[in-house]
């Protein structure tokens, strides 16, 4: 069942692509607001940046803002007085290497951590894994350059087995193996326990419903904690 399921992501592809101008504005918006925010004198602001780097499943397509995981991760921090601040730079349809080229755009003030959720449109558009990784590492080394000091999380990203086993498999590999190399804390599968469950997906049976990200979250949150706590 969760493979017949995946297999939809092939058939919402386009509509990911049609909506990264408007998540794309989203974004700046975003980013622009915190920026604003923290120039204005007199006003105590939250002191630390969280980053949440993706596509459309960070950007929670199909929702509303506040009901994507990024927004629910805001939530938990300040229900535990946390001083972060999240913002949530998901960009539906996004590839590792749009990722890469949009990265030092967003990169503007000091982040203090980076999640990055990129890979699945790549592993939907067969990508081949070198290219993907690349990428990736790319992204990683352009946010250590400009602050060793960031710490980064790695979303780790599963696809269906359309193309073969071994793609499948050489895909999966990615994220753990980056995140080795790198020394970085990993999200082992964001969808974990979401993916595949006809109940906690939207109607294309790919983007997660508001329970479903609800799931997401604390997949997240379980990694990021050992970060922020």
């Amino acid at each position: 069942m969760r493979i017949l399921l995946m297999l939809c992501y092939f058939l919402i592809f386009s509509v990911n692509i049609s909506c990264k101008e408007r998540n794309n504005k989203n974004v700046e918006d975003s980013v622009e607001s915190i920026e604003v925010e923290n120039s204005q004198e007199g006003i105590t602001t939250k002191n630390k940046i969280i980053l949440f780097f993706g596509d459309s499943l960070t950007a929670g397509m199909g929702l509303d803002t506040e009901e994507a995981f990024p927004a629910l991760i805001q939530d938990k921090l300040d229900s535990l007085q946390l001083s972060y601040q999240v913002i949530n730079a998901g960009l539906s349809g996004e590839t590792t290497a749009g990722g890469k080229n949009r990265i030092a755009w967003v990169l503007k003030q000091k982040i203090d951590v980076f999640v990055l959720e990129l890979g699945a449109n790549d592993g939907l558009r067969g990508v081949p894994p070198s290219e993907t990784r690349r990428n990736l590492q790319a992204i990683i080394d352009i946010v250590n350059e400009k602050n060793p000091e960031t710490k980064i999380i790695l979303a780790g990203m599963q696809i269906p087995p359309n193309l073969g086993v071994d793609y499948t498999t050489e895909f999966k590999n990615i994220f753990p193996e980056l995140a080795a190399e790198n020394n970085l804390k990993l999200i082992p599968f964001l969808l974990e326990d979401v993916a595949g469950i006809p109940a906690l997906n939207q109607n294309d049976g790919i983007h997660p419903t508001a329970e479903g990200q609800k799931i997401v979250a604390q997949n997240v949150w379980s990694v990021l904690k050992e970060v922020v706590l």
